[in-house]
């Protein structure tokens, strides 16, 4: 029942994660692209996919969810990934071309002894011009074993995890309107050569030479309301977004490992970057102390100090975001 799935999410919100069910994939996703690069694993537990010359490759879940608690363990390739770029995110882009939502967990490359990058990034009704990355490393080498990533997604809240610790909260504010995700979204894993942006702005490229690359997917995770997007009605997932709401409280020792992550591995953030905001987008909630190290890090793109001359030129997307390590 649907009060039995909400019990089971917010009882693994609060960390006893092994109570809620597992799905195979064949009872919540279908192959999206790659061919033969979609392999399942486990008896359909567990999903590899490769990226090679040929393609890359990705899934996508049957049904299209307004809120709810999306989650997967991955294993990421190791060695050299440069260019690569695997993504586990929420998107109505197929449906909404012109005013998609979407809320992105994307995973960059990077060259040989450099550690991959992760990054956030959400969008509301087709607010692309509005790019609200964050970008950040990790305490532990994502290739080296599996790491769950969580979307929490409510109707006032998302809320990223990793590893069942909260990395980031983005609240829905009034001045916002439409520009917080509100439409139903399916979800996607997908692994792509994105070599024109993703590692130092495109100056490292995927080399085909250590390919094929695979991620590894596995305790695949959809509980949320499901909906039929012709009949759509948000009605219908009223009793979801308040059950989801009650769980998706932060507790105080989730906030301190928050603040930690934050202040020890956040390397980017949109509300404190100056040079692509001039005033920083309505829902930002600055923080003195992240804008003060964001600045010592990198005082060009974070206002310690002007350029003059030549401005850096920003893209309106994160897709063609340089990278800031």
């Amino acid at each position: 029942s649907l009060f039995l799935v909400l019990t089971l999410v917010s009882v693994f919100v609060c960390g006893f994660g092994k109570r809620i069910p597992i799905l195979s994939f064949d009872e919540g996703y279908s192959q999206l692209f790659g061919d033969d690069n979609l392999v399942l694993h486990r008896d359909g537990k567990a999903v590899h996919l490769s990226l090679n010359e040929r393609t890359g490759s990705g899934f996508v879940s049957q049904d299209l969810y307004l809120h709810g608690y999306f989650s997967a363990s991955i294993k990421l390739p190791a060695d050299y990934t440069a260019g690569v770029v695997v993504a586990f995110y929420m998107s109505n882009g197929d449906m909404f071309e012109k005013n998609h939502d979407e809320i992105d967990f994307e995973f960059l490359g990077n060259i040989r002894g450099k550690d991959w990058r992760i990054q956030t990034n959400i969008y509301g009704n087709g607010s692309t011009s509005v790019g609200r990355e964050e970008r950040y490393n990790l305490w532990f080498d994502p290739a080296d074993d599996f790491h769950q990533y969580t979307i929490l997604w409510t109707d006032s809240q998302i809320i990223f995890y990793i590893d069942n610790i909260p990395i980031r909260e983005f609240k829905r504010t009034a001045a916002m309107g439409g520009d917080f995700p509100s439409k139903p979204m399916s979800l996607y894993a997908t692994i792509w050569d994105g070599s024109d942006w993703a590692t130092n702005g495109g100056k490292y490229r995927v080399n085909y030479k250590y390919a094929p690359y695979v991620a590894e997917f596995s305790d695949l995770i959809l509980h949320g309301c499901a909906v039929d997007p012709i009949e759509f009605s948000s009605k219908k997932c009223d009793t979801t977004s308040q059950s989801l709401e009650l769980s998706a409280t932060i507790t105080p020792s989730q906030r301190s490992k928050m603040d930690s992550f934050r202040r020890k591995h956040m390397t980017y953030s949109y509300c404190y970057d100056q040079t692509r905001y001039k005033v920083p987008p309505v829902e930002c909630v600055i923080n003195p102390r992240e804008a003060e190290r964001l600045k010592r890090f990198d005082p060009v793109t974070f206002g310690g100090r002007r350029h003059h001359g030549k401005r850096h030129h920003r893209s309106r997307a994160s897709r063609s975001e340089a990278d800031t390590i």
